[in-house]
């Protein structure tokens, strides 16, 4: 084992060493220039929690954040220098640049005249500072393209032969894993999970600055094309034109402007064209896949997104000290998240089902795990616990939690609308046992309202209702409600009968 971590650590120093240099070599060009570079840059967050995100982006930031009109966008400037933070927020999913905004976008009457403004528009637009931010935010996010592309040709044997995409990938990090792991590291990892995650980040790491500092030299001498594509997303419904028709009509005319190479899949430069009512916004995307996939490699039937638990969490403030549960934890994403941003508090996750708290160990331990090749020591671990348990049995003192967060049942993918109607009320009752009267919070989640409603109303004097918030989970219209506890001492159902509580 000590041999093991004595082999990490020394492919850390120079996983270090080498992204250092690499850094200073690709962007120093580009810093110089781009030295006092102010930008504007979009963000899709959870809907429904569009200021706690814009909170977050005044607190780490220090910049005003505007809350677009359309659900689930959130706008702030920044400085060149502060990109690499912005890819450190909590709250939100994807990131782009704006190339430009039209607030008031006047469309013609007809589709082949809105088409063809479509057209006329790119070779309009500013795209000189963005593109400079593009290529300068490539060393900050995870690089699946160059991955693509390495293992090209045995990628399109494999889907020849019938294997999927998630195969190809995970081959591919084996290969840039074996040039620079030996191998006992990994087969000192067991986990499959851990496995991959060790691979991902060890290699990754070590060879993707390095990769693009040799690409960027040859096309000095050998230029290669860019490949890119268009998406357009579209809410309104005054529109004549459909988001397919905008995205193929204004992505000829781009790669006319540019003379890029059109690919919807293997994409070097997504352009983004995003159309609410009469406001139209056209970027380009800094991320590849949403930053809300950073905590969680064991999925469930029902994996709350990191964005989200971290919204939730939010909500209700925690102070160092404070004791946080999740009763039914699922995969332990609310948990985690937690211990990560909170480690000052101390966070338990629990669940009836065996597997669940299984799925929630095993996410800690990766989570760790690349914690530890991260920063090239061991780790005393985090401020969170698993446990099985019956959510209306708690193993916990009467009034000993200070918050409560859960993403409770849905009746869909999990258990059923008609035992809810009877696990809701017990929830909520067990829960205000625990929690600590006067000032314990509960933020629940659920799509299952009308239940939830129900199950409150008869619990008026434990819980108090003070903020609620619409969010769209999947496709569901669900709610997040933020309670408190009120004063009122809890008085077991078998004390009001007049026998003796065991509590």
């Amino acid at each position: 084992m000590s041999d093991v971590q004595e082999a990490t650590n020394q492919l850390l120093d120079v996983n270090l060493h080498e992204n250092q240099r690499s850094i200073q070599v690709t962007e120093s060009g580009l810093r110089s220039e781009s030295e006092h570079l102010q930008v504007t840059i979009g963000a899709t967050v959870p809907t429904g929690f569009e200021q706690t995100a814009a909170d977050e982006v005044r607190e780490k930031l220090g910049s005003p954040c505007k809350i677009s009109k359309d659900r689930g966008k959130i706008y702030f400037d920044i400085s060149v220098e502060s990109l690499a933070q912005v890819h450190c927020l909590r709250s939100v999913d994807n990131l782009f640049v704006v190339v430009q905004e039209f607030k008031d976008y006047q469309f013609k009457e007809t589709k082949e005249e809105v088409l063809k403004d479509f057209e006329d528009l790119a070779g309009k637009l500013p795209w000189s500072d963005p593109l400079k931010i593009w290529k300068i935010n490539t060393c900050f996010k995870k690089k699946k393209t160059k991955h693509k592309k390495i293992n090209q040709n045995s990628s399109k044997q494999k889907i020849e032969s019938g294997q999927g995409d998630k195969t190809d990938e995970r081959d591919v990090k084996k290969e840039f894993t074996n040039n620079v792991l030996d191998s006992q590291i990994l087969d000192y990892y067991e986990n499959a999970a851990i496995k991959e995650e060790i691979s991902t980040l060890v290699g990754d790491d070590l060879t993707s600055c390095k990769d693009e500092t040799e690409e960027s030299s040859k096309e000095e001498t050998d230029p290669e094309v860019l490949k890119f594509r268009v998406t357009c997303n579209r809410a309104g419904e005054k529109h004549c034109f459909s988001s397919n028709e905008a995205a193929r009509d204004f992505g000829g005319a781009v790669q006319d402007y540019f003379k890029w190479k059109a690919d919807m899949t293997n994409f070097d430069v997504e352009v983004l064209l995003n159309i609410h009512d009469n406001e139209i916004v056209v970027g380009i995307a800094l991320t590849e896949e949403s930053l809300h996939r950073r905590n969680i490699t064991h999925f469930g039937p029902t994996t709350l997104r990191s964005t989200l638990a971290y919204g939730m969490l939010r909500l209700c403030a925690p102070q160092p000290t404070d004791i946080i549960v999740d009763p039914m934890c699922g995969t332990g994403a609310i948990s985690i998240e937690g211990a990560t941003e909170w480690s000052n508090c101390y966070h338990i996750a629990g669940d009836n089902n065996p597997l669940a708290v299984n799925r929630a160990a095993n996410n800690i331990s990766s989570l760790l795990t690349k914690s530890q090749v991260k920063e090239g020591k061991l780790s005393w671990g985090l401020p969170i616990d698993t446990i099985q348990w019956d959510i209306c049995n708690l193993p916990l003192r009467t009034g000993s939690v200070d918050i409560i967060v859960t993403d409770m049942p849905f009746g869909k993918r999990m258990g059923s609308k008609k035992r809810n109607w009877n696990l809701y009320p017990a929830c909520l009752r067990e829960m205000s046992r625990v929690c600590r009267p006067g000032t314990g919070q509960a933020v629940l989640l659920t799509q299952d309202k009308k239940c939830f409603i129900k199950a409150l109303s008869g619990m008026g004097h434990l819980w108090r209702k003070v903020h609620t918030v619409w969010v769209n989970i999947g496709g569901l219209h669900a709610a997040v409600y933020l309670l408190k506890r009120t004063p009122q001492t809890f008085v077991h159902p078998s004390e009001q009968d007049g026998e003796r509580s065991p509590w």
